[in-house]
């Protein structure tokens, strides 16, 4: 069948003109892959066969429905039927928040479990209405309907959904999923409690049964002022509300107790716990059917009323532009509710649960899901933490638990509308008070919160505080707003640090640790030279912070490596934001603890510039010749990834000024830890990497250094066979030659390559010894032609002070 259909797309291709070997420029007819000691084959290395990308990225389901098996049904029955029984409930509660009928909240459980099984990535997640999306879009509707009148509500509702979603939908096609990544913990969690609060002041007012007229839909401090203006107003509700309430609470509470002190019987008070939601609503439901029984008309508490069965509301949705734009000033705040809520939740459990999900394809199915549930009447759904959390602890196995769940709500929309009639109002208020409860932040988090970052603390409250005082739509914006705020200002305001050099000791117990192993004496004695500390494993030399901005020992004395040597490190990148902050704060130290080379530089009063006035009249010029003068800069790139045209500018400014400032000797500017080629020929390009040429003489002499390893590793069996080989070599040639037999191949780590001078320093520097050194299986690990970039700051150290010493114009490094 295969070969068939491949002959009639060969044929068809063929007859349109599309030329597939193209896609394969080996061509069927290519020679495979022989081994052989110069061919890179599948002896050396497995192959790689970059792989085109198929409907199964959109379809994550392709993965792994055709290994379904019996294991995971039951486990996926079991949750999926645990939280149909919470979803019913739950989405009739969540519907009145939206100001629609009960039915919608249905219709939306329904429409989201049963199509976010097709596009999940996480088997956890249970989409549907939630809470605060929800208030929102009562939020829209009423406000809408101030304009529109004539509008009804769940068009309003639907046109919102399909608009979000598509624009949703469109953001994870494009695969921009890491957006999410811009909202931080603390943001979401000021979101959610500042919703659940105002959630849970709207209902109080149906859960005590309060006759008064009054909205319940503005800021949290005016439902809570108007709740307790009209507390005299309560009716038999109250009754209900409050011992439901209490019930929802004593039953977890019980729960959790029981499992405690009978962990055999956890699972048992796991479902109990689970499914009291369905049972409160039953159970006040029996009670309102025996009260209300005969009083259909003048019920003696509020109850739901008529609920259709089946979807009599699928049609096509309504959309227009009048529509569109009644609620585009919403929209922003509706898509990043939609998404923080999922995307964290789902994010949340996948780390919990030992799994990655794909943000953008999480997008994909939130979309869908909005863009196709308006066809069968549902308003904007997400994810919900309570029904995720459920599902998780239920015992899931694949996102396949959606279809069951979608199954038992089915159930409840054609069976159970009869019994939806005498469901009370207040216990519905009370199961979303109960349900919103746990968005609320407890305050030992938010104590984490400033032991872990005081400012973000700050956004947390202010988040909170907007959503109590003006409305959920606020409170985003003012999260989202001073979390992006912060985030630039701390790039913007981003200032790195200046390293000396420290010489630690490995330490176990009292004693240190030898070269051997074992337990050594406290460190080199002062008359061991500098090649011997080098070979001395008892030490090492690290590169701390000179201000000790990290909170390392202020008694330990940290210095510059040499005078005149610099060594800076970026802490947050080197772009455009924070350019000019790193290198003002670079030059100012520079300044503040060095002299210019040339003291004389301004003979007279008049040669000053008017920046630098000096001295008032009569008093001395400051004595600045105990400082060193600036020889060179060792730029520590280990934080930075990218460079851009800003900040490469920049430090060719400051390169610029600070030759000036050390005229007529140029500072050489080498660079460690360079983690991007791109941003190493940003630094070429702008003339770096290799010695500065002087204004007066050009290039002087000076001495590269560089870092060699050997090929493949030195534990490889290439080496150990080249090294024993190269060994059994020497042996012979010492016993032709009269050396002593002890002459064996010396490992080089940073050999000194041949001096050099004048522009042609490249070509002389394919004769040195570290360049030849490849013979002996061993290679540079940086490139050749460029000398100043080093792989680490200890041979940036090492290059930079080889050159200054052999310059002859600065005294030998003294060891202290």
């Amino acid at each position: 069948m295969s070969s068939s259909t491949s002959k009639v797309g060969h044929t068809l291709a063929k007859g349109l003109g599309i030329k597939i070997p193209y896609r394969d420029p080996l061509g069927s007819e290519a020679d495979p892959v022989t081994r052989g000691e110069s061919v890179f084959t599948t002896g050396t290395a497995d192959t790689y066969i970059e792989p085109e990308p198929t409907v199964a990225g959109l379809f994550p389901f392709l993965k792994w429905i055709g290994r379904y098996n019996t294991q995971w049904l039951i486990g996926d029955l079991v949750a999926g039927i645990t939280v149909g029984a919470v979803v019913v409930p739950q989405g009739m509660s969540y519907a009145q928040l939206a100001d629609l009928p009960v039915e919608y909240g249905l219709y939306s459980s329904f429409m989201g479990v049963l199509i976010y099984w097709f596009f999940a990535t996480s088997k956890d997640i249970t989409i549907g209405p939630v809470a605060v999306m929800s208030t929102l879009t009562g939020n829209v509707i009423i406000a809408v309907r101030k304009e529109h009148p004539e509008l009804d509500p769940h068009v309003i509702a639907s046109a919102l959904a399909i608009i979000s979603g598509a624009i949703i939908t469109f953001i994870g096609l494009i695969r921009w999923g890491w957006i999410v990544e811009f909202i931080p913990l603390t943001a979401i969690t000021a979101f959610m409690t500042g919703s659940a609060l105002n959630i849970a002041s709207g209902q109080i007012k149906n859960l005590m049964g309060e006759t008064a007229n009054f909205s319940t839909r503005g800021a949290t401090y005016q439902n809570i002022i108007n709740s307790l203006k009209y507390l005299p107003s309560t009716q038999l509700d109250a009754a209900l509300g409050l011992t439901a309430l209490f019930m929802l609470y004593g039953i977890r509470s019980a729960c959790n107790y029981g499992a405690r002190k009978r962990p055999h019987r956890a699972k048992t008070f796991f479902f109990i716990s689970t499914l009291r939601t369905a049972f409160v609503i039953l159970f006040y439901t029996m009670i309102s059917a025996a009260v209300n029984i005969h009083r259909r008309e003048h019920t003696a508490f509020k109850v739901l009323g008529n609920v259709p069965r089946g979807f009599k509301h699928a049609a096509v949705p309504t959309i227009n532009t009048s529509i569109i734009k009644s609620f585009t000033s919403y929209l922003p705040s509706a898509v990043i509710v939609l998404l923080i809520e999922h995307i964290s939740i789902s994010k949340s459990f996948g780390r919990v649960n030992n799994y990655t999900i794909d943000p953008s394809q999480e997008m994909v199915a939130i979309g869908v899901t909005n863009l196709l549930g308006p066809f069968l009447g549902a308003y904007p759904a997400t994810g919900s933490f309570s029904r995720t959390a459920i599902k998780s602890k239920a015992g899931v196995r694949t996102p396949l638990a959606g279809l069951i769940t979608a199954v038992v709500v089915l159930l409840a929309i054609y069976a159970l509308p009869p019994l939806f009639w005498y469901i009370p109002q207040a216990a519905l208020s009370a199961v979303i008070i109960h349900a919103v409860g746990d968005l609320i932040t407890p305050p030992n988090v938010v104590y984490q919160f400033w032991l872990v970052s005081p400012l973000e603390v700050v956004v947390f409250f202010a988040g909170v505080l907007v959503t109590v005082f003006s409305s959920i739509e606020n409170g985003v914006y003012t999260t989202v707003c001073m979390s992006a705020f912060l985030l630039l200002w701390r790039l913007v305001k981003a200032r790195g640090d200046f390293l000396g050099k420290v010489r630690v000791h490995s330490v176990i117990g009292d004693h240190l640790i030898d070269e051997q192993g074992k337990y050594g004496p406290v460190g080199p004695t002062p008359e061991q030279t500098l090649a011997e500390d080098n070979a001395n494993d008892t030490y090492r030399n690290v590169y701390l912070p000179v201000t000790h901005g990290d909170g390392s020992n202020p008694q330990i004395s940290v210095q510059h490596p040499y005078p005149g040597v610099f060594i800076y490190r970026f802490s947050e990148g080197f772009v455009y934001p924070n350019a000019n902050s790193e290198t003002d704060y670079l030059v100012q130290t520079i300044f503040k603890e060095t002299r210019r080379t040339n003291i004389a530089t301004y003979p007279t009063l008049g040669d000053r510039p008017w920046n630098d006035p000096g001295p008032r009249r009569g008093k001395p010029v400051e004595d600045r010749s105990d400082l060193p003068t600036l020889r060179a800069i060792i730029l520590d790139f280990s934080s930075v990834d990218h460079v851009d045209v800003t900040s490469i500018q920049n430090l060719i400014d400051v390169r610029n000024q600070l030759d000036l400032y050390a005229s007529p000797e140029p500072v050489q500017w080498h660079f460690a830890n360079i983690n991007n080629r791109w941003t190493k020929r940003a630094l070429t390009s702008a003339g770096f990497g290799w010695p500065s040429p002087s204004s007066v003489d050009g290039f002087q002499r000076w001495k590269p250094i560089f870092s060699v390893a050997e090929i493949g590793g030195r534990s490889s069996a290439a080496a150990v066979a080249e090294r024993e080989r190269l060994n059994s070599q020497i042996k012979a040639d010492d016993l032709e030659g009269g050396r002593p037999k002890s002459a064996t191949v010396r490992e080089r780590t940073e050999p000194e390559v041949s001096s050099n001078e004048g522009d042609d320093y490249i070509k002389q520097l394919d004769t040195t010894t570290a360049y030849r050194a490849k013979r002996n299986n061993i290679a540079l690990v940086s490139g050749l032609n460029r000398p100043f970039f080093h792989v680490d700051v200890t041979s940036a150290v090492h290059s930079a002070i080889s050159n200054i010493e052999g310059s002859g114009s600065f005294a030998k490094i003294i060891e202290e």
